[in-house]
């Protein structure tokens, strides 16, 4: 059935893509086949947010990688719990396409107002405590309720934890080339049928699961980097996060000029309170001449990618106008600043539960 609607779907959820060229599964190569026929099955849709991928086959497997063993994938925590996570991320990076679709998600899994307090950013009317803290502390970033009573194992914090570094990831991925709505512009009266349908369908789908672990081969093995310890509870999900960052941070470098390579990651390290505008342009006139317009793209991916604009991704385009490039550059920039979450709220639920 995942297959059969894919299909069925597929043309018109292509159409959310700006900036890139689709790429059809009959003229994909084997990886991108491969990702697309897994998609199809366990996600039920050639959802936008991954398929945006396929111009860079790794990045492609990256990111199905993260999305599978974070959201997909049986678990120690509910779907309906991941989903209202996935959509506390998404209100906090202004991504409105992931939080109608997570949204909707979560309408059709709980049937009731906690799921429209959710996604209609009303995150402190929710009902039921446990869900109501946990929203409520990833749609803060940690600075949420200075006290938590949710109590979760080691284990069940490292998958919630993944699952808001796979959307801090995946938000940034969606401002910059996915049209703003995954819904049909109709006159106000069938809105509401629209949502109704749509929660009924998200929710169906994501009432799917996954055997942990099954898509590791997609990518080579290498050693977890330090900033991934949050993940250790649980081997796969640590194995299959180590896998994908080492995948997007290598193909990042024939994308991105090493003097970017070395600001970003500085600015993400010094970063105390939220950066303007201001200090990125700032950071920018330290840079090679030639190397500001991949500069101006990746901070301001890294730090409010909501305000991305056609005109930096052309500038972008005028050095290396490939499709691959500009993800590959894409990626980096949104993985780079994604990653920074996932210490910093291991330790801020740890401090909010013992206090």
């Amino acid at each position: 059935m995942g297959i059969l609607l894919a299909r069925l779907t597929s043309r018109a959820t292509q159409r959310h893509i700006e900036h890139l060229r689709p790429v059809p599964a009959r003229a994909a190569p084997p990886l991108v086949r491969q990702v697309y026929r897994q998609l199809a099955r366990e996600f039920g849709l050639l959802a936008p947010p991954i398929t945006l991928h396929a111009a860079a086959p790794p990045v492609l497997g990256a990111c199905w990688l993260l999305l599978r063993e974070a959201l997909l994938s049986d678990g120690p925590v509910g779907r309906d719990t991941k989903e209202a996570v996935a959509a506390a991320v998404s209100l906090a990076n202004r991504c409105p396409y992931c939080v109608q679709v997570h949204g909707s998600a979560l309408r059709g899994m709980l049937r009731g107002p906690d799921s429209a307090a959710v996604a209609d950013d009303r995150i402190t009317e929710i009902a039921e405590p446990r869900l109501r803290e946990i929203a409520t502390f990833f749609r803060y970033g940690g600075g949420g309720p200075p006290v938590v009573t949710a109590r979760l194992d080691a284990t069940e914090l490292a998958h919630l934890v993944g699952v808001a570094v796979l959307f801090h990831y995946l938000n940034r991925m969606v401002n910059v080339f996915v049209a703003p709505s995954p819904m049909p512009d109709l006159p106000s009266p069938a809105t509401g049928v629209v949502r109704w349908l749509a929660g009924i369908m998200m929710g169906r789908l994501a009432r799917r699961g996954g055997v942990a672990g099954r898509q590791l081969d997609l990518l080579p093995p290498t050693s977890p980097p330090s900033d991934l310890n949050w993940a250790r509870p649980d081997a796969t999900l640590h194995t299959a996060f180590a896998r994908a960052y080492a995948t997007i941070d290598g193909a990042a470098e024939p994308a991105v000029p090493p003097s970017v390579r070395r600001l970003l990651p500085e600015l993400l390290a010094g970063q105390r309170t939220l950066i303007d505008p201001g200090e990125v342009a700032a950071a920018l006139d330290g840079l090679p001449v030639r190397d500001r317009s991949a500069g101006r793209l990746a901070l301001t991916i890294a730090f409010f990618s909501y305000r991305v604009t056609d005109s930096m991704v052309a500038s972008y385009r005028r050095h290396d106008p490939a499709d691959r490039r500009l993800l590959e550059l894409t990626a980096w920039a949104s993985l780079t600043a994604a990653r920074t979450a996932g210490p910093r709220l291991c330790s801020a639920w740890q401090d909010a539960t013992s206090a």
